[in-house]
């Protein structure tokens, strides 16, 4: 056999392993676990941190405000320096709307070692504690919610004694794009981090999706969050392990009616989402950075590179077993297309959209070693711990 047939066989049966032993990643009827309504429902406060979020709050915090909620709920939105109105526009937007109370505080600027996000979140979770709160939920500010989400979300958590209860939300799928790039990005992190795992008692996989975060109160205080993770770019994953540290029982899945509204019309701006925390992922580690550029190159480019270059070659067994390798990956990718509605003949597009989120890793990787690094609404971070600069 050839070398390239023996990589072409590798690719194969890792993607034969991640079919059948990767917590069947691929599959997207993780949703909303059995739940019940308690006799009393509990206390919560909704904490948004808000960074020049103008441009989407009209669409959300309404969302938020017209929860029909059978117990008590509060909002309280963190103005984290916008110079935009959005403090302004969510007075407003409650003035007009009604609904639940709606408190907006400020900050200021965070402290060395804090990134931005997390400082804002500390410092609405400190306005929610004098509530005295049985849960608090963690959404962004572009997270729209349907009218019943922070009901079902609280259903959920305590009729399966969850300490987290995080729903996945449906990112935008408009544009060119957004079609080709965002399925994938939720498939990509579902392979990292199935859902299935997350959810099981003794675990370790841990993981949690930052737009929608339902968290019991008591737990923050046990895990010190988000003391105990101030530095994590990657803030929901870190918030997840430190609950699973704590001895918390955590849950994610894909989400049925809470929606992001920010869109990601051109590919600058969805290379952006990704490269800004893609090192960060990978630990800042270069041996990493080889692994998954090398894992990536393997599972991905490998089977169509042989399809294509097998058969003018004259060597069938490596388009055959590339062309087996590539309609397994396609298969696995349906699903999720699926999910979002999209059409199905992109699932063999899939070794494209990796090839870019190989380039999209590597980018984030020059632009930490050129002093950069990762970047959260015109604040970036170069390094771990690092003082946040304006940009």
């Amino acid at each position: 056999m050839s070398a390239f047939l023996w990589i072409t066989v590798v690719s194969l049966a890792a993607w034969c392993w991640l079919l059948l032993c990767q917590g069947f990643f691929w599959r997207t009827d993780v949703r909303l676990p059995r739940r019940r309504e308690p006799d009393a429902w509990p206390s919560v406060c909704v904490v948004v941190p808000a960074r020049d979020e103008a441009a989407v709050l009209s669409v959300s915090l309404p969302s938020l405000l017209a929860q029909d909620y059978p117990g008590r709920a509060e909002v309280f939105l963190v103005d984290d320096g916008s110079t935009d109105g959005t403090g302004e526009l969510a007075r407003d937007l409650s003035a007009r709307h009604g609904g639940l109370p709606l408190t907006v505080g400020s900050p200021g600027e965070p402290p060395a070692g804090w990134t931005g996000k997390l400082w804002a979140v500390r410092h609405g979770i400190a306005l929610a504690r004098a509530r005295d709160p049985e849960y608090l939920l963690l959404t962004d500010a572009d997270i729209a919610h349907a009218p019943d989400s922070l009901r079902e979300l609280v259903a959920a958590a305590g009729t399966g004694g969850f300490d987290v209860v995080s729903q996945m939300a449906r990112l935008r799928v408009e544009s060119r794009w957004e079609r080709l790039v965002v399925p994938a990005f939720v498939y990509f992190f579902a392979q990292l981090y199935p859902f299935r795992w997350i959810g099981r008692r003794g675990s370790r996989t841990a993981a949690a999706a930052g737009g929608c975060v339902l968290l019991r109160a008591g737990m923050a205080e046990k895990a010190r969050i988000p003391d105990a993770i101030r530095h994590a770019v990657i803030d929901d994953v870190a918030l997840a392990r430190a609950v699973k540290g704590a001895g918390g029982h955590v849950w994610l899945g894909l989400a049925e009616r809470v929606d992001s509204v920010r869109p990601y019309p051109r590919l600058h701006d969805l290379w952006r989402m990704v490269s800004r925390s893609a090192y960060a992922q990978l630990r800042h580690n270069p041996l990493l950075l080889l692994g998954t550029v090398a894992g990536l190159a393997l599972v991905y480019l490998v089977p169509p590179v042989a399809v294509v270059a097998g058969a003018p070659a004259g060597s069938a067994p490596v388009a055959a077993v590339g062309a087996l390798a590539w309609a397994v990956m396609a298969g696995t990718y349906a699903p999720m297309l699926r999910y979002y509605r999209q059409p199905l003949w992109l699932a063999p597009l899939l070794p494209y959209t990796a090839f870019l989120y190989l380039l999209m890793t590597v980018d984030s990787a020059v632009q930490h070693y050129r002093g950069r690094g990762a970047a959260w609404k015109g604040r970036t971070y170069a390094r771990p711990g690092a003082v946040p600069d304006e940009g």
